[in-house]
């Protein structure tokens, strides 16, 4: 047989690593990394070199189904769409648009994105559509477009390898954007400084030239402490905050009464390190601040990023090479699905629900009439669909009933709806839940694009054809649309898609697939401003005001919403692990990726387990206030007393059975990073 190589980008996390899909008799075979890609540079994570046994038939849903008695049983694609469209089309004539929801796919494409969203607003007339950014990085745009109007990375990724120093906050590069992680380790053996802010003494914390294991939660109290040094000695960058930023003294004044010693009190670091990490930072040419979700997932996640950005604003370090504010996005298109408009305030290209000149411009674009209030959020579906005002919902790719918090009422929530349609690769403990289940195509299977966190936007290319009754998912929202009798989603590539929405959104007006190919990806804003895109933000102006100039936001430390008490001592925390993605769905088809880790685990301080009585793999029930676990105990000094972590990768050890539901009240963002736990040994392995 021919052995040929299409180019793609991988599947997996935010990085956007360029990868060589390796294809004989219609199959993917294997994978090979891209030389010279401008984000990957010819290398690839464990994941990523293990990607063909995600997209592999074999493992995979390949027809529809629907719910017969209890049972999913395999159905005509004619049948499903005619009996989804028609009550779909029922609930919105009937029950209105306000009882039908959306939630989109942050590993989809950008196209299948579009499509989401547009049949969610110009078919069910609904503005209920969201996806898995609202529990990833919400608090980032929102706090983000705040103090400097764009929520996005200021910089890309290549960047730290200009800096002079790299301060990893709340993310574990590493494990979770390993090829990312790679650069810094690179950039740090060149001379970089790096500084490590984490709870969890994590890879690049043992490297770090700072460490600094901050109490669980007490993000703005440090940010806060570092800025009253930063403005008591005098190293603030004070012509850039004239010329550049505004309520510099309200700030000031806010942050006066964080001295060292307060700082240390609720943070745990010593007021000696606070202050060598403030030097530093501020004094530093060039710094590459890096976040991840120990900054967002949190009831203060907003707030936190709004803190960040302080620090960052204060010292000057924004809109040149090698510095800026930087949140590491998850999955592989979750900053696409954003740029798409699959949140419920925001059209694609982060155009305001709230103006009503672009809620007129996509009116007419689409032909549809748009509702003057933002949808509802993910979790508010979620607690609609419980309370019986959601009938059904479309859920295209993600896995709530696995990767939400307080797992058994998100189950309780999917099994009160009239109608749920999950669009899937896998059987996911989501789609056991489903009335009917669509099977989609794989990345390897379909055209498109994918925005990588840097908001780099890359050719996704079709290596081989879908089984045969796998379909794209803009190509499903089209053929719904067309069966409740809107035209308008009638595309026939994957291109007429892309240039809709190129259209109808500046920050891409100058992009296609041709530029696209031309240059390695294009990074928005790409307009007739600037053309081959905008590897750096915020240079000159920042997007916020009409005068140019960001803002400084005056926030106040705040506890987690649960804290451990004589009931439930033990404080608990989220992670992820190098060898698996999200919910699972892909990388547990991969038997290396399985053999490395496989099955859920509770990490643990060596010292919390003696007081326990537990040994190392020593069998485990965690208790919350939500719900109880079966695991075991992975003994690691990388956390200290008090605190144990889980991944939430493994459906045998669901911790979102435990975590809280808690939000931010800014984006209702749920507080997946703390929550208290009790831990007891089970006498059974």
């Amino acid at each position: 047989m021919t052995l040929t190589t299409t180019r793609s980008i991988c599947p997996f996390c935010g990085v956007g690593c360029g990868m060589g899909l390796r294809v004989e008799d219609n199959r993917v075979i294997s994978v090979e990394p891209v030389p010279g890609h401008p984000v990957s540079q010819g290398q690839l994570c464990a994941k990523g070199w293990n990607a063909a046994f995600g997209v592999d038939p074999a493992q995979r849903i390949t027809r529809p189904y629907k719910r017969e008695g209890g049972h999913l049983v395999p159905v005509s694609w004619d049948e499903a769409l005619s009996d989804i469209a028609s009550q779909l089309k029922d609930f919105r004539d009937n029950d209105g648009p306000d009882s039908l929801g959306v939630i989109s796919c942050a590993r989809a494409t950008n196209e299948d994105n579009y499509a989401a969203q547009k049949f969610a607003r110009a078919v069910l007339q609904t503005p209920n559509i969201d996806h898995c950014a609202r529990i990833c990085h919400s608090p980032s745009v929102a706090g983000l477009a705040q103090t400097l109007g764009s929520g996005a990375m200021t910089n890309s990724m290549a960047d730290v390898e200009q800096a002079d120093l790299i301060v990893v906050w709340g993310a574990d590069p590493t494990e979770n954007h390993a090829v990312f992680g790679g650069r810094i380790l690179r950039a740090k053996l060149n001379g970089a400084k790096l500084v490590v802010v984490d709870p969890r003494q994590t890879r690049l914390a043992k490297l770090a030239d700072l460490y600094l294991p901050l109490t669980l939660g007490s993000n703005i109290a440090l940010t806060n402490g570092l800025l009253h040094l930063i403005f008591r000695e005098g190293w603030e960058d004070k012509a850039f905050l004239a010329a550049r930023v505004d309520q510099v003294e309200a700030l000031k004044q806010h942050v006066a009464a964080w001295t060292p010693e307060r700082t240390a009190a609720v943070t745990g670091i010593h007021p000696a390190l606070l202050r060598q990490f403030a030097e530093l930072y501020a004094r530093s040419p060039a710094a590459f601040l890096c976040y991840g979700m120990g900054i967002t997932q949190f009831a203060c996640g907003t707030n936190n990023v709004i803190a960040l950005s302080n620090l960052v604003l204060a010292c000057g370090q924004i809109g040149k090479p090698g510095a800026g504010i930087n949140p590491l996005r998850g999955q592989n298109n979750v900053q696409g699905a954003c740029d798409m408009g699959c949140l419920p305030n925001v059209y694609p290209g982060y155009q305001p629900v709230a103006d009503a000149a672009v809620r007129e411009k996509f009116s007419r674009a689409w032909n549809a009439p748009q509702p003057d209030k933002p949808g509802m959020t993910s979790l508010a579906m979620m607690h609609g669909a419980r309370d019986g005002a959601m009938r059904a919902m479309i859920i295209a790719g993600e896995d709530p009933a696995l990767t939400d918090p307080d797992q058994t009422e998100v189950a309780r929530a999917l099994k009160k709806l009239d109608l749920l349609v999950v669009l899937e690769m896998h059987l996911t403990e989501t789609a056991k839940l489903a009335d009917y289940i669509l099977p989609v195509a794989a990345f390897a299977e379909k055209d498109g694009t994918f925005s990588n966190c840097e908001r780099r936007v890359q050719r996704v290319r079709k290596a081989v054809e879908p089984p045969a009754d796998c379909r794209t998912d803009w190509q499903i929202f089209g053929e719904l649309a067309r069966r409740i009798g809107v035209r308008g989603l009638d595309w026939n590539t994957s291109e007429a898609v892309f240039e809709e929405m190129c259209g109808l959104m500046p920050i891409f007006s100058a992009m296609s697939y041709a530029r696209i190919d031309e240059c390695h990806g294009l990074q928005w804003p790409c307009d007739a401003e600037h053309p081959d895109g905008s590897p750096v933000l915020h240079q000159t102006r920042f997007p916020l005001q009409a005068n140019g100039r960001a803002r400084m936001i005056c926030v106040e430390a705040a506890e987690p919403a649960e804290m451990p008490d004589a009931e439930y001592p033990l404080a608990f925390t989220t992670q992820r692990l190098h060898f698996h993605y999200g919910c699972g769905s892909m990388t547990r088809c991969a038997p290396v990726l399985e053999r490395e880790t496989p099955e859920g685990l509770l990490f643990m301080h060596p010292d919390d387990a003696i007081a326990l009585g537990l040994q190392q793999h020593s069998p485990v029930t965690i208790y919350s206030r939500r719900g109880e676990v079966d695991t075991c105990v992975e003994l690691t000094p990388d956390l200290p007393p008090g605190l144990v972590s889980m991944p939430y990768h493994f459906h045998e050890a669901p911790c979102n059975r435990l975590t809280n539901t808690a939000q931010d009240p800014v984006t209702k963002m749920p507080e997946l990073k703390a929550c208290a736990v009790r831990v007891e040994k089970r006498s059974e392995a």
